[in-house]
């Protein structure tokens, strides 16, 4: 197979993933990447399995455990495309790479997140909008599990409180996907006075961007982290002797161990609703919600079993 073949069966791939509305620009790059990489060796004839990890393991600035596992997983998908028009093509098999072990999350009981409210009541500058602003972005986080870059590119058009029923339009978020949230009716309620406020202080005329910085501009991640990190000083909210640290991820973990916890202690039926949560959170594969679960699995264990039940079945349901 020469390097022009290999090529054309990337684009034939990447075209065929794209009709099925994955978004493959990242993807088409690594392939053409893969491509050049055995031309440079002169690698002729039927790929094999081992010159695939090679290249996934190619050591590069900034890239550890997870990039080269994300690279093999691209490249396998291609080859069991590619497969199937030259049989000899190896694919690489699952566990040829260390398992990617992410941290335990942390979570923030009622009592922690009442002091980081309080907190950023006490946040200056007097008579400006920033209490108002962080109170309500921890609000939102842990009232929706929203992540906190969807929170942040949230312009005044996407937040929809009047509509029926009221909901978040989140575009383009984490994986390119767009998404509705619909909101609590005490969210709206917050909502809609940090809005008032807003336009009172005549911040409204700053930005179209909902949450607004001091200086005119839409609130960025840094201030924002930088923030919370003094917030979780002023409240009182330390890291434990084991498991993860605080911080703005932890109230998208909150949020979604607690709808778990809740179903589970009403006997609501949990393979059906996770689904859906998984589709309320943007994630893409079912086992992205279930990691929610193996992370607390001394609270979670029937509704992990559940979830195992329905990941193991691809997803599907009914």
């Amino acid at each position: 197979m020469t390097n022009t073949d290999l090529l054309l069966h990337v684009e034939a791939y990447v075209g065929l993933r794209q009709a099925l509305g994955y978004t493959v620009r990242s993807d088409e790059k690594l392939l053409k990447d893969f491509v050049t990489f055995l031309a440079s060796r002169h690698i002729h004839g039927p790929i094999r399995a081992q010159w695939a990890i090679d290249w996934a393991c190619l050591p590069a600035p900034r890239r550890g455990p997870s990039g080269q596992a994300t690279r093999l997983q691209v490249v396998r998908g291609f080859l069991s495309h590619v497969r199937a028009t030259w049989p000899d093509t190896e694919v690489p098999g699952p566990g040829n790479l260390a398992p990617i072990h992410r941290p335990t999350p942390y979570l923030y009981t009622p009592r922690e997140i009442a002091a980081l409210f309080h907190a950023a009541a006490t946040l200056g500058p007097r008579n400006s909008l920033r209490p108002y602003t962080y109170g309500t972005v921890i609000g939102l986080l842990a009232s929706t599990g929203l992540r906190i870059g969807e929170a942040l590119r949230l312009q005044v058009t996407d937040v929809r409180l009047d509509a029926t029923p009221p909901h978040l339009h989140i575009v383009a978020g984490k994986f390119r996907k767009s998404r509705l949230v619909p909101l609590h009716p005490t969210t709206v309620e917050k909502l809609s006075a940090y809005a008032q406020e807003r336009k009172r202080l005549h911040y409204d005329a700053l930005s179209d961007a909902f949450f607004v910085s001091e200086a005119g501009k839409p609130l960025s991640y840094d201030a924002c982290r930088d923030t919370f990190a003094t917030l979780l000083v002023r409240a009182g909210i330390q890291p434990p002797v084991r498991g993860g640290r605080p911080g703005l991820h932890g109230l998208r973990h909150t949020f979604t161990v607690e709808r778990m916890v809740e179903w589970q202690r009403v006997g609501l039926p949990l393979k059906e609703l996770l689904p859906t949560l998984s589709v309320y959170l943007g994630h893409v594969q079912p086992a992205h919600t279930y990691w929610y679960l193996t992370a607390t699995p001394e609270l979670l264990t029937p509704a992990a079993d559940a979830f195992q039940q329905y990941a193991r079945q691809g997803g599907h349901h009914g």
